[in-house]
């Protein structure tokens, strides 16, 4: 028996963290909690905010490796309408622009997605399983084509796209503004919020040099319950990383299976 209804995905592979009975997250829409949609004018939009993504956005292209540990919280609603919260910790190698290695750990399931610039590879280590397919040679294409094939969506994917030109993140907002000032893990960010048409989400952003996301709060609004979905990030941005980190070698007896197509 599912003990948690459907309700729209609200980005960033949340579906990673339910286990195998939980049911579909982003199995169907439902229609925007508000009756009639606001139309946005220029002065729901802050000049600074955008700015300020655009910042973050070109920084984040620059980076040519990196390392991110991302402490995670998702609210998934039972079908009493209950929020009920699961927690988890994403760790992220990356090498631009052909190779990563995501390592998802929570109560619930264990994820490792690997991609060499050749193939793309699922395991399930506590399972024995793995699965692996032939993958374009840049990030960008292979999270286009998993998604497109399989369905299959990275946790905080949004960190290879925030400088994708394609992307017009911008375009799709109805608000933003700078909230503030605050204080994440000891290190001084500006805070912003923005809304597009099924989410509000806000960012902090380190100050100085390196505008780097330190937190990410994520809210479906197409739900009643407003489920949520919050990163705090660690990064280091000069990371030591060599074409064996993107290497994948099964383990003595883990079986290989078939990546499927959703039906």
């Amino acid at each position: 028996m599912n003990l948690f209804r459907q309700t729209a995905a609200i980005g960033l592979g949340l579906a990673l963290w339910l286990p195998p009975n939980a049911g579909a997250i982003a199995a169907t829409q439902k229609p925007a909690a508000t009756s009639a949609a606001k139309a946005k004018t220029p002065a729901d939009i802050e000049p600074e905010a955008t700015r300020a993504l655009q910042r973050m956005s070109a920084y984040l292209g620059t980076l040519t490796a990196f390392e991110v540990r991302s402490q995670t919280s998702l609210d998934v609603v039972t079908v009493s309408d209950q929020r009920v919260q699961l927690d988890g910790v994403v760790t992220y190698k990356v090498r631009r622009p052909d190779g990563f290695v995501i390592d998802v750990d929570s109560d619930l399931k264990k994820r490792r997605f690997i991609y060499d610039g050749k193939k793309f590879t699922v395991v399930a280590p506590k399972l024995d399983y793995y699965a692996q397919v032939s993958a374009p040679p840049t990030i960008r294409e292979t999270l286009q084509t998993i998604s497109d094939r399989f369905g299959i969506s990275m946790p905080l994917q949004d960190l290879f796209r925030w400088n994708d030109p394609a992307s017009a993140r911008s375009d799709r907002l109805d608000s933003a503004f700078k909230v503030g000032t605050a204080t994440i893990d000891g290190v001084e960010t500006d805070q912003y919020a923005f809304r597009e048409a099924k989410v509000d989400w806000q960012v902090w952003i380190q100050q100085g040099s390196e505008p780097l996301p330190l937190k990410v709060v994520i809210v479906d609004r197409t739900d009643p319950a407003n489920p949520a979905y919050t990163a705090r990030l660690n990064w280091n941005v000069r990371p030591t990383l060599t074409a064996a980190d993107f290497t994948f070698q099964p383990d003595k007896g883990a079986q290989q299976i078939k990546l499927l197509a959703p039906k």
